[in-house]
């Protein structure tokens, strides 16, 4: 369960970000649902199931949408858990596309090849597919899933590889001016050669990879769960957050945490152990415990990072460091140029292969991945239609 819930924060954590990150966007009207276009150019024969499944922004409820955008509050649960009705919609074959409704809502567009996903409902809600779980019922199947809010503010629709790679897929956005933007796509070949990225890649990497047992590569887990299910070692960064931890003994960081707020900077040093952080009075605003690999991938932990003003701002830039390994080159935080970002030997080798093979070069890597505005998010504040496009898996 506890694998379950971080996984439902990391998703939620990953989209309040990007709110923060791009700041309020323009006012304008929005219909209580809209259209999104799904186009099906994987290349695969096996029917496709979609769910849009998560909580209504009206009242809280947490339900699904069915094809025409009507919102349907999930039954009471049970423990052990209940299976939950059956919300899958049919998706598009191969070379086709389906339009359906999405309705004011904020929550994850499911997509399945070949067989339906499993959900089951506890006394708590839905229990979300937990595929690092060797029994999770949804281990074996070839999924993946978008995330969304719409709301009277627009729409918020982002790719994600926060728990896991796997089939690919694009989102997009026409606006109201009849223009239309999408991020999500790799480049040629990309997903193979993200794979064989990791494949290649020693420490232990390679054992991300899921396949099923008729030879199909089903995913990569991201590498918090890697290191939560011991694929990966638990001490993977250590070298590099001991070399940080160094550093700051004897050089201030500074983290400027607002990119509209320049004037807004705290300044970090090491002393017993412990990385302080003073404003510019010298007052001690907050403290960080040495992070291992599982707080820096998971952005969570010893890294916490609450929906405040101070430490969780703060919290964000150092996950971002960390993971892009750029914390020991320039002692001021946050380092937005792409160039500077997975240069160390050290560094998360999943986050840097997934970007390294985006056609955009953004992603979703890391529930952090926004900072510097990284991340594979699109936005209108007047939606007229969205985009899921399923891309092939070569």
């Amino acid at each position: 369960m506890l694998t379950r819930i971080t996984t439902a924060l990391l998703a939620t954590v990953a989209l309040v970000g990007a709110l923060l990150t791009l700041g309020p966007p323009a006012r304008a009207a929005v219909p209580d649902t809209i259209p999104l276009k799904i186009t099906n150019n994987s290349g695969r024969g096996e029917a496709l199931y979609v769910y849009n499944l998560g909580t209504l922004l009206t009242t809280g409820q947490q339900g699904w949408a069915d094809a025409g955008g009507t919102f349907h509050a999930w039954p009471a649960g049970g423990n052990p858990p209940t299976p939950a009705p059956d919300a899958s919609i049919p998706g598009p074959a191969a070379g086709q596309s389906t339009t359906i409704r999405i309705p004011r809502f904020s929550g994850r567009i499911y997509f399945s090849y070949g067989q339906r996903l499993v959900f089951k409902l506890t006394t708590g809600g839905l229990v979300q597919p937990a595929v690092q779980n060797p029994s999770d019922p949804n281990r074996n199947i070839l999924f993946n899933w978008s995330e969304y809010t719409l709301d009277g503010s627009g729409l918020w629709l982002n790719s994600t590889q926060v728990d896991m790679f796997s089939a690919p897929y694009a989102v997009g956005v026409q606006r109201a001016d009849g223009s239309t933007v999408s991020t999500g796509h790799l480049e040629a070949g990309g997903y193979n050669a993200v794979l064989a990225d990791l494949r290649a890649r020693s420490g232990g990497w390679a054992n991300l990879i899921q396949t099923r047992s008729d030879g199909t590569v089903l995913r990569a887990l991201s590498p918090l769960y890697g290191v939560e299910t011991g694929a990966l070692a638990a001490n993977v960064m250590d070298d590099y957050v001991n070399r940080v931890w160094q550093k700051y003994t004897t050089t201030t960081l500074t983290v400027t945490p607002y990119a509209d707020q320049p004037g807004t900077r705290y300044y970090g040093r090491v002393a017993g152990g412990v990385m302080n952080f003073t404003d510019a009075s010298g007052t001690v605003v907050t403290r960080f415990q040495k992070p291992d690999a599982a707080s820096v991938f998971g952005c969570h932990r010893l890294l916490d990072a609450p929906n405040d003003a101070v430490r969780g701002p703060i919290s964000r830039t150092l996950c971002a460091g960390f993971n892009r390994s750029t914390l020991l080159v320039n002692p001021s935080q946050p380092d937005t140029t792409a160039a500077h970002f997975y240069q160390d030997a050290v560094t998360n080798h999943y986050a840097r292969a997934v970007h390294a093979h985006m056609a955009d070069g953004k992603a979703y890597a890391f529930a952090f991945d926004d900072v510097g505005q990284q991340e594979s998010l699109v936005h209108d504040g007047s939606p007229r239609q969205a985009y899921l496009t399923l891309d092939p898996l070569s």
